[in-house]
Formats: structure tokens, C-alpha cells, sequence
């Protein structure tokens, strides 16, 4: 995998990054802090919720969110999982692939350069760049 703006290595095991993207308590520590997931059940056709809340990084005012549905496409246990927005069917695919110094994530759209960061900030157990 190259070394582009849309990965990041992360000093990790496969398995603990795995759960990080795909734990909806761990994903809604470092995705758009504040923002909550849902991911009642990990399986292939369930539903997610995310609901975004305001942010120094969203133009939401106070008291403001917005709910947003998911489906779950892809799970290929710590290789790759993979939901599309029920609204617009866009499909958000992260990859993930063992590397010498730990293990990289990919992320097939283009503007997630911070939750990667916060993703990366959060398993290597340091401040999240990006609240």
C-alpha cells in the first residue's frame, strides 16, 4: 500500500486497529469527536447509525445534529470493512495490511486526513489532534 494521504501506518497489531474501525465506542472516540456510533450488530446488511454533532471542524450550531444511516457492504475480519450511506450510496471502505512497523489503514475517500490522524493519535495512545 502506498504512503498517500488517504493511509496511515499505525504502531498497532492487526486485531486492535480492526476493532478500533469497527467498535462503535472506539470509533466515536476518535471519528468526529463528540459524534456518536451505532453499531448494534456486526454483520453484512445491518444498519449504522452516526450522528454528528457540532464542532470547531462542521458548520453545526449548538443543539444541532445530524442523524446519518449506514449499511454494512464488507467484512473481511482484520483485512477490510466496508458500509455505504443509505442516503447518497456512497460506499466507505477501509483497508487495513500488516507492515513491519505495524499496520496500515486505507480509507477509499479523499478528506479523512484528520480522523486518520485521530484514528493513528488514539491506538498509540496520545492526544487526538483534531476534537
Amino acid at each position: 500500500m502506498n504512503n498517500d494521504r488517504n493511509s496511515v501506518l499505525i504502531h498497532e497489531n492487526q486485531e486492535t486497529v480492526w476493532n478500533a474501525i469497527t467498535n462503535d465506542e472506539i470509533i466515536s472516540k476518535w471519528y468526529a469527536p463528540g459524534s456518536k456510533w451505532n453499531i448494534p450488530k456486526l454483520q453484512v446488511g445491518e444498519k449504522a447509525i452516526f450522528v454528528l454533532m457540532p464542532s470547531a471542524h462542521n458548520n453545526l450550531k449548538e443543539n444541532e445534529s445530524i442523524p446519518m444511516s449506514f449499511t454494512i457492504q464488507e467484512i473481511i475480519p482484520y483485512e477490510r470493512f466496508s458500509y455505504s450511506s443509505d442516503t447518497d450510496k456512497l460506499v466507505f471502505t477501509f483497508e487495513i495490511f500488516p507492515e513491519s512497523e505495524g499496520t496500515r489503514v486505507s480509507i477509499n475517500m479523499d478528506g479523512y486526513e484528520l480522523s486518520l490522524a485521530n484514528l493513528k493519535a488514539c491506538l498509540e495512545g496520545k492526544e487526538l489532534p483534531y476534537t
